[in-house]
């Protein structure tokens, strides 16, 4: 099964770690991707630009209202996220629970990634994607 494991934290959480040293940043995220490659449970694993550079798409008007970063009223942001192959939640979980980013205002939210398989296979959408996928290496 796949899991995203997606890193969240406060605004004051973001610009806490702001002030931690770049390069043992990184070799502390390194080590726990070193460990999840180890383990062959690593899919993927992205961090996120700054907010104030992202834009927002509101989808309750028509046309869609765009608008610049940073988002109002921001409680919790997106910062990155990982992609396990694991056998199960609680694995995900123990996973998380070693994640390097940790302290007041750091989250990581666990979602299981549904996959093609579970949808309608006679469905002509499905069989579209399916054969997408197949042609460009995914399945």
């Amino acid at each position: 099964m796949k899991y995203m494991l997606i890193w969240r934290a406060t605004d004051e959480a973001m610009a806490g770690m702001a002030s931690t040293d770049f390069a043992t940043m990184l070799e502390t995220v390194g080590r726990y991707n070193d460990e999840l490659i180890r383990a062959g449970v690593l899919i993927a694993a992205e961090g996120l630009d700054d907010a104030a550079e992202g834009v927002v798409v509101d989808h309750s008007a028509e046309p869609p209202v765009v608008t610049d970063g940073p988002y109002g009223e921001t409680k919790e942001l997106f910062g990155g996220f990982y992609i396990l192959s694991v056998a199960s939640k609680e694995e995900a979980v123990e996973w998380a629970k070693r994640a390097p980013i940790t302290g007041p205002g750091f989250k990581t939210e666990i979602r299981r990634i549904t996959t093609i398989d579970e949808f309608p296979q006679d469905n002509e959408w499905v069989q579209k994607e399916r054969a997408w996928r197949e042609a460009n290496g995914q399945l």
